[in-house]
């Protein structure tokens, strides 16, 4: 691997995590200009449409998406990769970000990774290693400066946007785990379409987005398709080609990129006040989670090693 291709894949991974958090500015753009628009409406709008074009690229590049139906294992974790992953990790952020602010859920939501740490301590009996809890502590800090700007006894938020970035930032643990085992096999391409299609075609079933009278205005219809087209097309294919020139692991530190984004375009164009308490939480979240992700990268080296060891 070049320098040149390591530096590539760093800024497509990057961009990425920036177009995600652009995308949370829009949407909380057309919460504010659209009171009758919900999370509900827009979710399912944007995986139907996200997964329609993701499906038809790839049949274009060639990669059978029926193909995953025919096994039925395979089937089972796509429909369960989008009704137990990306419905909660979307609709979930949504709502989060229609009830308060783009920054302050897409920080929430980063604290997914810890979530996933607490998952394979539980379930797969892996002892958290001690910068694992050196970051869980961190993380556990920032998020209460977040919440209570120092007074333990309030909460300075809502507690309906810590109820749904909480479910946002188990949406992310969900998201990641389950479309482990088809990944590798049918390409992301394929899994993420499925998911997202199945996703929203399931929302419709519980609130038909065509029952829903909106009146969307053209502005509004443009912010519609930043969301859809550069907050979830572009930046998933964006990612899953840096994931060619660099380690997921470092991909995966590139996600600190999204709440920084969220946080700088909602002050500069939404004008969201946040305050020293917000900025420190959030400062001390993505470190916690910097940090679990460079632990991860030395943990898969060493079971590589160890595991080349034992096969000699």
């Amino acid at each position: 691997m070049t320098q040149q291709n390591h530096l590539r894949g760093v800024l497509l991974a990057s961009s990425a995590c920036i177009l995600w958090g652009i995308s949370g500015v829009a949407a909380s753009t057309l919460f504010i200009n659209n009171p009758h628009l919900t999370a509900m409406w827009l979710t399912q709008v944007r995986m139907i449409s996200a997964g329609l074009i993701l499906l038809v690229w790839g049949m274009v590049a060639g990669k059978h998406p029926f193909k995953i139906w025919h096994h039925r294992h395979a089937a089972w974790t796509a429909v369960s990769y989008g009704l137990l992953g990306l419905i909660p990790v979307q609709l979930c952020y949504f709502e989060a970000v229609r009830v308060g602010n783009a920054p302050i859920a897409t920080i929430i939501q980063f604290l997914g990774p810890f979530i996933i740490s607490i998952y394979y301590f539980l379930f797969k009996h892996v002892t958290p290693s001690r910068i694992e809890l050196i970051g869980m502590i961190m993380a556990f800090i920032g998020t209460l400066l977040i919440v209570t700007h120092g007074h333990l006894n309030s909460l300075a938020i809502s507690p309906v946007i810590l109820f749904w970035g909480g479910l946002s930032a188990i949406g992310v643990a969900t998201n990641t785990l389950i479309p482990r085992t088809i990944l590798p096999k049918y390409g992301a391409l394929t899994a993420t379409g499925w998911g997202l299609l199945i996703a929203g075609l399931f929302l419709t079933l519980l609130q038909p987005m065509w029952r829903v009278h909106l009146t969307i205005t053209w502005p509004q219809l443009g912010l519609l398709i930043v969301i859809i087209l550069l907050g979830t097309v572009a930046p998933f294919l964006m990612f899953a080609r840096s994931l060619s020139d660099i380690l997921p692991t470092t991909a995966s530190l590139m996600d600190a990129f999204e709440p920084l984004a969220a946080t700088v375009f909602s002050i500069t164009f939404l004008n969201v006040q946040l305050t020293s308490f917000d900025f420190i939480g959030g400062l001390l979240i993505i470190l916690a989670v910097m940090a679990l992700s460079l632990n991860t990268h030395k943990m898969l080296h060493f079971l590589r090693r160890r595991r080349a060891h034992s096969s000699s």
